[in-house]
């Protein structure tokens, strides 16, 4: 049961996954016409004007690989930002660096200082082509002023063990980097910016997206120190990001560009990969084998575990007589509290396996929970697989189960006791996405 189960989640993740490729995004979205023109989203680039290239994030090489096809010998420059594992072969006027994530390292300071210096160097009227997908924010971890880059460093691990949410951790993460809250974008000597983003933030906010190295920043030095107060961070938050943030409350620091700001006037943004495209496709890849599906929205927030129960409870309480794939996207976040290791979609499997250990399956037959990038928090599974049926395969005991997830340390379980789920890098990222299969039987659907 398990096997045909997990073997079908598995192939409609695969479709879902295939639907928002950032190859197959950018390709989508850029094109040329006969004169030998770019045309970007319905928007015109001349022959004449020179391309420059600035990929940021996990999907930056796959981006960029499509886009030097496209653009030919028109590309002048420029540089690509990515994580260990994510690159791809590019040509040599374009270099590729690679960072830390999502642990900021001096790697990442030292091309966002490159890519900085690249971008004043290019002519007026030339085009920058901005590739942003998630991770960048802590790849282009520069500190602003005098920062240290161990204080982004101690920032960011606050920050992610506190369980904020991504809109959070990047308020303050745009106050103290010198790529975000759209300095890239004030950098630029060129008079037109063009930004293809897959979108790996909820709500496809721009703002937030990479902490929004070329959008107008709507917050304000005054919302960083907020997010440090509301999680109770700030006796030990590093002393100079903390003043560094007062500093700018006071109106003493500049604030980065607010949305409508004049230096931002050149630039244009499209979103050409999202968590709801996706999220279709697994709808259709479904259908497409003869089940009911539903995609429940981007419904994925709050602690991981939390989540995890609701939705087991949701699947076993489920009426339905024949096979359904339920769906459901968004980011969920897991407070540390524990020792272990794991990431936000092992740590929401464990705790739906856990609600069925305890209280049944009812009609619930599986659950497949993955990152899109094919990373979940600092391990190397996407995420986890959950048989309904027997939900703590060969498990000492339920206690024993508790405590992994007590620890955060729902990749140590799903190790030992099976349900890992590794994917490699995946050449995407549109935040995580959680299938659930009621109804029916496994077999129905499987192929097998």
């Amino acid at each position: 049961m398990s096997g045909s189960s997990r073997a079908y989640l598995e192939h409609v993740l695969a479709e879902a996954l295939a639907s928002v490729d950032a190859r197959a995004a950018v390709r989508r979205t850029v094109g040329k016409d006969s004169l030998g023109a770019l045309d970007i989203a319905g928007r015109r680039i001349p022959a004449s004007a020179g391309i420059w290239v600035a990929g940021l994030g996990k999907a930056a090489a796959f981006m960029a690989s499509a886009l030097v096809e496209l653009i030919g010998d028109r590309l002048r420059g420029g540089l690509v930002i990515t994580g260990d594992g994510h690159g791809q072969p590019l040509p040599d006027a374009l270099p590729l660096r690679f960072a830390g994530h999502p642990v900021p390292d001096s790697r990442g300071a030292r091309a966002a200082r490159e890519l900085l210096d690249c971008v004043r160097r290019i002519p007026a009227s030339d085009v920058l082509v901005v590739l942003l997908s998630g991770g960048a924010s802590a790849m282009t971890s520069l500190p602003e002023g005098e920062l240290e880059l161990s204080d982004l460093v101690e920032a960011n691990r606050l920050l992610l063990e506190c369980g904020a949410d991504i809109h959070a951790i990047n308020t303050v993460r745009k106050h103290g980097s010198s790529l975000a809250g759209g300095r890239l974008a004030r950098a630029a000597s060129c008079q037109r910016i063009e930004v293809l983003a897959l979108s790996d933030v909820p709500g496809d906010s721009l703002s937030t997206l990479a902490s929004g190295p070329c959008a107008g920043d709507p917050t304000t030095f005054g919302d960083a120190l907020g997010v440090i107060d509301r999680f109770g961070l700030r006796g030990g938050f590093p002393g100079n990001l903390l003043r560094h943030l007062e500093a700018g409350e006071r109106g003493e620091l500049p604030e980065s560009p607010f949305p409508g700001d004049p230096d931002l006037a050149g630039v244009h943004s499209e979103i050409v990969a999202r968590n709801a495209m996706a999220r279709a496709a697994a709808v259709a890849a479904a259908k497409a084998r003869g089940a009911d599906a539903v995609d429940l929205g981007e419904i994925l927030t709050g602690e991981a575990r939390v989540m995890g129960r609701r939705l087991a409870a949701l699947a076993r309480s489920a009426r339905r007589s024949g096979p359904t794939l339920w769906v459901a996207g968004g980011e969920t976040v897991v407070t540390l509290t524990g020792e272990g290791r794991g990431g936000r979609n092992q740590e929401l499997a464990l705790a739906s396996a856990l609600e069925w250990a305890r209280a049944g399956c009812g009609s619930a037959l599986g659950l497949l929970a993955s990152g899109t990038d094919g990373r979940d928090g600092p391990t190397d599974a996407a995420g986890a697989f959950v048989d309904a049926k027997n939900p703590i395969s060969s498990a000492p005991s339920l206690p024993d189960a508790q405590r992994f997830l007590d620890n955060n340390d729902s990749y140590a379980f799903f190790d030992a006791h099976g349900g890992l789920l590794r994917t490699g890098p995946t050449g995407t990222n549109v935040m995580d996405l959680v299938l659930i299969q009621v109804g029916g039987d496994a077999k129905d659907l499987s192929g097998e």
